[in-house]
């Protein structure tokens, strides 16, 4: 535990949040599901999708990989033409947490996501939790995402927060040692459970 007081607390949104998941999607598309398991590693790659979450744009993403694979064109064009079917809603457990936090006083929140600049209006108009932030860092709006050290110190300047003091809170074990190096305390989110005894024992929660 810190010496020096928690002041603010910085969330994750996708799968911290918000449960996004492109299975449900293409669940709906396969009929075999290690098909679409090898689709989703192999053609729609995370790799691929981390592009378009630091400033590629949708179109020019798409356009990539169906030049790549002409075969998945439709299966492609689906990723982000039926795009909202992959969010399967709040993550109402750490709805909860943050509730708390808000409704306490006691922090500046904010959040830092990894997410296409032109998807993530969608979320905010879907969470009427997005709006409960200080402010939220887009890596699609900044040209950069996590685990970069830039984007964190984004997120640090652009708000005056001293890392010592901040709790950062994500479900990316890679995300959350780039955190640990620029110098915020940290928990790695494993469910909403989790998140409230790691938040009890930093004593930011009760």
């Amino acid at each position: 535990m810190s010496s020096s007081p928690i002041t603010t607390i910085v969330f994750d949104l996708g799968g911290v949040l918000i449960d996004w998941n492109p299975r449900y999607l293409y669940k709906q598309l396969f009929t075999d599901e290690q098909e679409m398991e090898s689709f989703l590693s192999t053609v729609t790659t995370s790799d691929w999708n981390e592009e378009q979450d630091a400033g590629r744009t949708i179109a020019e993403g798409t356009a990539l990989l169906v030049a790549k694979h002409p075969e998945h064109r439709e299966l492609i064009e689906h990723f982000y033409g039926r795009w909202p079917e992959m969010l399967g809603g709040a993550i109402q457990g750490t709805v909860d947490v943050l509730t708390e936090l808000r409704n306490s006083g006691r922090y500046r929140l904010y959040a830092l996501t990894n997410w296409s600049e032109e998807t993530f209006p969608i979320a905010l108009e879907q969470f009427e939790f997005l709006h409960w932030f200080e402010g939220i860092v887009v890596s699609g709006t900044e040209k950069s995402r996590k685990p970069f050290a830039d984007f964190y110190q984004t997120l640090l300047t652009r708000y005056q927060i001293e890392p010592g003091q901040a709790v950062f809170i994500d479900d990316n074990e890679r995300n959350i040692h780039a955190a640990q190096a620029v110098g915020l305390q940290t928990v790695h989110f494993q469910s909403p459970e989790q998140l409230r005894t790691e938040l009890a024992a930093l004593q930011v929660l009760a």
